[in-house]
């Protein structure tokens, strides 16, 4: 059997759309990945906010038992679980948990936002500047938690269950501080291209160049996350780009926390028809040295949002079967 060249996967901020309720958009959330599971795409990551309107998941963890139950393939994960907010023992119970019901396919990604606005952080975990603070601390701790090998006041303490196979553990960031981290703990590290202003090579470099193999993770892996708008024509797509940067206007998600300030759209959308932007992540693969991107799509409704995704893996598929073609 013949690698693709390139895996696509998806990360759903879970956005309440179309004047929906919460419990609307978590639907539209399973249907998604199960739709992703169909369509080819390698992961389904979802990720955490609090207190944010149009943002219906505060806890993925929670969402992803929900979402395994209905898939049989697909890799799930968080895009991100904000550590600062957590204990290294909370987290790797909870996800070791999900690896016990669904072996082989969760994956944990880490972030060190805030996820929400300032009260909503202290209402959840006090000092957030603090806890961000012990991000190092908690990262040994938690890593230790996945290898069995944790004490407390020198007695051993374990996070039950224990899954056949660890959760795939992930650092997400916008800077070279998360790739550091990411390098220094032997983690895989994931460049959110889509919230940040920084050329992500040279921070994609710098954490393959850091890196340091674990018990977690033998070799550096990357993956780039990026917004995409995709459909059948290139003034659809443009209409489209448009409507969902209103969401972002009207009190979408808020910046990761690692840079000043916080965008009102996308920083980094590809917008277009199916083909030129395949044409575009293949470039950039290339340029940044991965092979794998996560794509984050607003929409401006459920089913436009659905179609963009569709049309990406249709082209995505087509294209990677003609490969095959070529090289058999």
């Amino acid at each position: 059997m013949t690698t693709p060249s390139m895996k696509l996967s998806v990360l759903d901020l879970v956005p309440v759309l179309e004047n929906k309720d919460d419990s609307h958009a978590l639907a539209r959330a399973a249907e998604l990945a199960e739709a992703a599971e169909r369509w080819g795409y390698e992961r389904y990551w979802v990720a955490e906010h609090h207190d944010m309107k149009h943002l219906a998941c505060p806890a993925p963890d929670v969402l992803l038992a929900h979402i395994g139950a209905r898939t049989e393939r697909i890799r799930l994960g968080s895009g991100a679980l904000l550590l600062p907010h957590y204990s290294p023992l909370r987290v790797a119970e909870s996800f070791r948990m999900l690896a016990g019901l669904y072996p082989g396919r969760i994956d944990l990604g880490l972030g060190r936002a805030p996820g929400g606005h300032a009260h909503a952080s202290m209402a959840l975990s006090g000092n957030f500047l603090d806890n961000v603070g012990k991000v190092p601390k908690k990262l040994s701790e938690l890593t230790a938690l996945l290898q069995d090998r944790y004490h407390y006041e020198g007695v051993k303490v374990g996070a039950r269950p224990n899954p056949p196979e660890q959760p795939e553990v992930w650092m997400l960031g916008t800077n070279k501080k998360s790739a550091e981290y990411a390098a220094v703990y032997g983690l895989g590290y994931v460049f959110g291209l889509f919230m940040s202003e920084s050329d992500g090579a040279p921070i994609l470099k710098s954490y393959r160049d850091a890196f340091m193999p674990s018990p977690l993770r033998k070799e550096a892996g990357a993956i780039v996350a990026i917004g995409v708008v995709c459909a059948e024509t290139e003034e659809e797509a443009q209409r489209e780009a448009e409507r969902s940067a209103a969401f972002f206007r009207q009190g979408g998600p808020p910046s990761d926390g690692e840079e000043e300030g916080g965008p009102d759209r996308p920083r980094r959308l590809l917008v277009g028809t199916p083909a030129p932007l395949l044409d575009r992540l293949e470039e950039m693969a290339s340029a940044y040295g991965v092979s794998e991107f996560m794509i984050m799509t607003m929409g401006s409704d459920y089913a436009k949002r659905l179609r963009s995704y569709e049309l990406l893996a249709r082209e995505w598929r087509e294209r990677e079967a003609s490969r095959r073609g070529e090289r058999s």
